[in-house]
């Protein structure tokens, strides 16, 4: 069983490993497609001007701006799941989980970058910014993606999935063969989206810490906080409908 995860528009900066190489990355065979898009980034970058980057990076400040503007090529990199700072990483807290817990998310957990693709949350990737939906000249990354990679996720995560991401990211890769749980999170009867963040990662811990094997398990197992309400199937998709309780 695998879990799939959005990523997040903020990074922690720095990084103690190798830059951007085949190695940091599953799916080696298809590092020359990731490779594409990374060196379509870089000339498409290096090519704009203060201005016009500030708008494609969505940055107000311009020393953020020229940060970005640097190429990522030479950047050290960390593993994404370290990457990536937001409100369903906040209450993920990796860092604070023990050895076993940590090793369970680096093997299970799929992170879908708008620059990288599809990536394990051990792949090491650089301190980076593409905002979601913003676009390079000539190809569309998510369809890219989901053309070039869909094949090897497919057989990558086996019979059953957990989708924890946000619609957008269906885009990138959209589950077709495994059985699927996704979920909606409401309170007080209605739909939430900054909690559902948050409890995305509460979710993941949970998983991750009690060891989750199959849907069968996590069905069983008592999510702090959450109180199951509904179930709704449709082909090979569960979507579980959990009130946030006080």
């Amino acid at each position: 069983m695998k879990i799939l995860l959005a990523p997040a528009e903020t990074k922690n900066s720095g990084g103690e490993n190798k830059p951007f190489c085949k190695e940091n990355f599953f799916l080696e065979e298809l590092f020359e497609k990731r490779e594409e898009i990374f060196n379509t980034y870089e000339e498409y970058v290096s090519s704009l001007t203060i201005e016009e980057l500030s708008k494609w990076f969505g940055l107000k400040k311009l020393e953020e701006v020229e940060k970005y503007k640097t190429s990522l090529k030479d950047k050290p990199t960390m593993k994404a799941i370290n990457r990536y700072e937001g409100v369903a990483f906040d209450a993920l807290d990796y860092k604070n989980l023990d050895e076993k817990t940590q090793k369970y998310i680096d093997e299970n957990v799929l992170l879908f970058s708008n620059l990288f693709g599809p990536i394990k949350a051990n792949d090491l990737i650089p301190d980076y910014k593409y905002k979601q939906g913003a676009k390079l000249p000539n190809i569309n990354v998510e369809k890219f993606y989901l053309e070039n990679f869909s094949d090897s996720l497919d057989e990558f995560v086996g019979e059953e999935v957990i989708d924890l991401r946000a619609g957008f990211y269906e885009k990138f890769y959209k589950v077709k063969k495994a059985n699927v749980l996704t979920f909606k999170f409401i309170k007080d009867g209605k739909v939430v989206s900054h909690w559902a963040k948050f409890y995305r990662g509460k979710l993941l811990q949970e998983i991750a810490k009690n060891d989750i094997k199959n849907h069968s398990e996590f069905m069983q197992m008592q999510i702090p906080g959450l109180k199951l309400e509904e179930i709704q199937e449709k082909k090979n998709v569960k979507l579980l409908i959990m009130s946030i309780e006080d």
